[in-house]
This record gives C-alpha cells, structure tokens and sequence, in this order.
C-alpha cells in the first residue's frame, strides 16, 4: 500500500467521519448528537433556560482549522445558554425529510417547553431555515442575517442565483420561510439593501413583530464582518431577549465607522459612481481618524479632478473653528 495516495472522496469522508465523533464526543457528554440522514446533523449542549438554536454549515465549520466548533456553541457557551446547532453537509436549506422529522420528534417530546427563552438564528440559506423551523417552538425569537424566504421559482423566479435547487420542493412542509413566522414572538431581519436579491426577499419577510435592519454597503457577509467587529454577541444576546431595537441595534453598528473593511467598501462604491466630490470629502473624514494609503490616494485623485473641473472642498470643522 506504500506510495498510494488516497483519493479526495475518502480524505473527505475521513475529515467528516472525525468531525462526527468529536461531535458526538461532546454530545454524550453534554447532550446529545444525531445525525439526520446522508446531510445534516444536530448537536444538543445543554445548560440554562435559554435556547440558541443555530442553522450552520459543517462545511465552513470544518474550514475553520482552529476551532471546527458550531459557531452558535461559542456564543451559547459564553453566555451559559443552552444550544442546539443543525449542520448540513453544504448549502441545502435544510429540505430534507428527516430534518423535518427531527423536528417533529422535538415537538412530540416538549423538547421546546423546557426553555424561558428561544432564539433562532441564521444566515443565508441557513436563515431561511432558521425561519422556517422557528414554527416549532411558538413564542421564540428569531434573528434572520440576509436570509431567503423560499427558492420556489413561482415566487422567486427573480434570483437566479441557486439553479440547482430550482428541483427542491419549497411547497411541502415547513416551506414557505415568512409564513412559518407567524408562530414566533418577534425578531429581526438584518440584510444589505444594496444586495438586490438580498433586499427582495427581506421584503417577503414583512410581519408583524419583524424588524428590518439595514445595513447598506456591507454586502453578504455580515456574520464574519459582525464577529470581526465585535458585536454579533452583543446583537444575539440583546435579540433573544426580544430588545434588538433599530436604536439599539444602531448604537453598536456605528463601530462600523472605524472597520476597515467597510469603509473601503463605501470608498469603492464611492469610485465607482464617479463621485469626486463625495469621495475628497469622505475620505478627509477617514483620513481624520485613522491612516490609510488607499484613502490618502482616493483623497488625492478626488482632489486633483475638482481642481480641474475648477472646484473645491469646503473647509471641515475644525478649519472653520480655526477662524
């Protein structure tokens, strides 16, 4: 067997196959773990009486070399709430008949009744899907990052991006995402307005009890850009209690304003519109408090087109306070 190299089905299945038991190390443990079917599984850690039910996908957790951990655990596990994640093996949308019945199962059992407080919480496919099964524990909260309501082209023929689903069925139970909240006690639904497709299906999830929160120009990677900014815990824990406020929720993301990343995504944006006057200013304002050469060259570029066109900024604030 000297010098065979395996092929890259059966490392995969052996990464797989390693990760479930560790999974179901920790679940024997502190839980349980099942897996549901050839694509998903579910992890219980139980602790408080609080429930952060997390939608996640093992592929990207599986990516994470440091810690292949459900993400929703991380954060249940620092504020000592219980939780529940179920994985899939890729974008699914969690469709499949025995992610349905395990749930039915937790619904025959009570396993819902057991807890104060209950928050569903995903992003992308993984928030249609948190979304949809939150019909399972009435009363909980939700909180849904740039989610989509369904992918039924009767509905969506808009969003072209996700072809291959095009032949699962969004009409069978637990299908169709908005109308599944009816049962929750309210939520937030968090996306980028600029994201057209985004933006239509946050419009499907118009209700009552449903806050929409906007946040232009952050594009649909929201999660890692509210872990790197520091608040996605902060959102989580202000959501299960049903106080995620548009002015709450306004107060923390204004540490955008000092996040790299997003602010030379406004900067790009900015260029892109040919916006010369709106970019000298903006990135005076950048430049004012922190340091960067790609705002300092926009600044100059900016800069150099008003004086030809025979235009200036005016003076900032503290030019003016200076007379």
């Amino acid at each position: 067997m000297d010098g065979i190299v395996p092929s890259p089905q059966l490392t995969r299945m052996h990464t797989i196959n390693s990760w479930h038991d560790m999974l179901t190390k920790h679940g024997d443990e502190f839980g349980f773990h099942q897996i549901l079917g050839r694509n998903h599984g579910a992890l219980f850690t139980s602790d408080d009486e609080t429930l952060l039910v997390t939608f996640e996908n093992a592929q990207d957790l599986r990516a994470n070399e440091e810690n292949s951990h459900p993400m929703g655990l991380s954060v249940a596990g620092k504020q000592g709430w219980s939780h529940l994640c179920i994985y899939s093996e890729g974008d699914t949308w969690f469709r499949d008949e025995h992610v349905f019945n395990f749930f039915d199962t937790l619904v025959d059992e009570g396993f819902f009744d057991d807890f104060e407080r209950i928050l569903f919480f995903g992003a992308g496919s993984c928030g249609y899907a948190a979304a949809a099964f939150s019909v399972a524990a009435p009363g909980a909260q939700v909180l849904l990052i740039h989610p989509q309501a369904t992918l039924d082209p009767r509905v969506t023929e808009w969003d072209q991006r996700f072809p291959t689903m095009r032949r699962v069925s969004f009409t069978d139970r637990y299908g169709y995402a908005p109308a599944m909240l009816d049962a929750a006690a309210g939520g937030a639904v968090v996306y980028d307005p600029y994201e057209t497709e985004d933006a239509m299906h946050a419009a499907l999830f118009t209700r009552d009890g449903i806050t929409k929160l906007r946040c232009p120009l952050m594009g649909r990677d929201l999660v890692p850009d509210f872990e790197n900014m520091g608040i996605m815990t902060t959102i989580m824990n202000a959501a299960v209690r049903n106080k995620l406020t548009p002015a709450l929720f306004a107060r923390h993301y204004r540490i955008r304003r000092r996040y790299p990343v997003y602010l030379k995504r406004v900067l790009v944006y900015l260029e892109r519109q040919d916006r010369p006057f709106l970019t000298a200013l903006y990135t005076r304002e950048v430049l004012r408090r922190l340091q960067g050469p790609r705002f300092k060259r926009a600044q100059t570029m900016a800069l150099r087109t008003l004086q030809a066109r025979g235009q200036r900024l005016p003076p900032s604030l503290s030019q003016r306070n200076q007379h």
